[in-house]
C-alpha cells in the first residue's frame, strides 16, 4: 500500500524534481527556526534536513490530534502510514557557506568568488517513514557534488544578478537556469545541486515501501 508522502520544504524546484520522477506528495511547510551545532558540511544538511523533517512531522500531530470541530481526541492518536521528507541545500568553498545573498550587491561578490573555481555543493536529506501503529524509523545522509564555474567577466556577473534569478538560492545561482552557460562540469549528482538528488531519494523510498 503507497504511503502518504509530505515534501516538508518550501523550495519549487524540489516540488518539481519529486514531482518528475512521479511520486504523488503534499508540501507541507514548518516556520519553526532551525539551528545546527556542526561545523562540518555534510553534518550540517544532515541536521537541518532532519530538523525540518521533525518540525514538520510535530506540527502534523497536532493537527491529527484534533477534529475539524477543534475538539481533542484520543492521547494515543498518532502519525501513521505517513512519510514526511526533509532536504536542505548548502553551497560551500574555501569551507565557508556561502548563503542565500541578502542583496544583488551581495550576489555580485559571491559570485565573484565562485567563477573560475570549483566548489562543493551539499544536501541533507531526512525521511521519516512512519508505520501503520505509527512507530517511526529515520533516515538521513548527505549528498555531495562538485561544481566547477568557468571564469567570467564582470559585466557576465551583473547581467546574470540583474535577472534576479539568484537572490533566493544558496550560492547566488540557479545551475539549471541562465547560469548553465558558466558551469564547466561537475562531478557527481546534477539535481543535488538543484535541490535535490531525486535518484537516491526515490531508492529510499523504494525500500521502506513507500511507493
Amino acid at each position: 500500500m503507497k504511503k502518504r508522502i509530505i515534501l516538508g520544504s518550501a523550495s519549487p524546484r524540489r516540488s518539481e524534481l519529486l514531482a518528475q520522477i512521479g511520486v504523488e506528495f503534499e508540501v507541507r511547510v514548518s516556520e519553526k527556526e532551525e539551528i545546527y551545532k556542526s561545523s562540518i558540511p555534510e553534518e550540517i544538511v544532515k541536521e537541518l534536513s532532519l530538523m525540518k523533517a521533525e518540525n514538520v512531522a510535530s506540527e502534523l500531530g497536532e493537527d491529527i490530534a484534533y477534529d475539524p470541530a477543534g475538539n481533542t481526541l484520543d492521547p494515543d492518536v498518532c502519525i501513521k502510514d505517513t512519510v514526511v521528507i526533509g532536504a536542505d541545500t548548502i553551497v560551500v568553498l574555501d569551507d565557508e557557506i556561502l548563503g542565500k545573498p541578502v542583496d544583488e550587491e551581495d550576489a555580485v561578490r559571491m559570485i565573484t568568488r565562485l567563477q573560475g573555481r570549483e566548489h562543493w555543493v551539499y544536501t541533507g536529506v531526512a525521511v521519516l517513514n512512519f508505520g501503520p501503529d505509527g512507530a517511526k524509523t529515520v533516515t538521513n545522509y548527505p549528498v555531495g557534488t562538485k561544481v566547477y564555474v568557468n571564469a567570467m567577466t564582470e559585466e557576465e556577473i551583473r547581467a546574470y544578478v540583474e535577472t534576479k534569478d539568484p537572490l533566493d538560492k544558496a550560492g547566488s545561482y540557479g545551475i539549471q537556469g541562465r547560469f548553465a552557460a558558466y558551469i564547466d562540469r561537475i562531478d557527481g549528482d546534477y539535481y543535488n545541486v538543484v535541490g535535490l538528488p531525486v535518484s537516491r531519494v526515490y531508492q529510499t523510498l523504494r525500500e521502506i515501501g513507500a511507493i
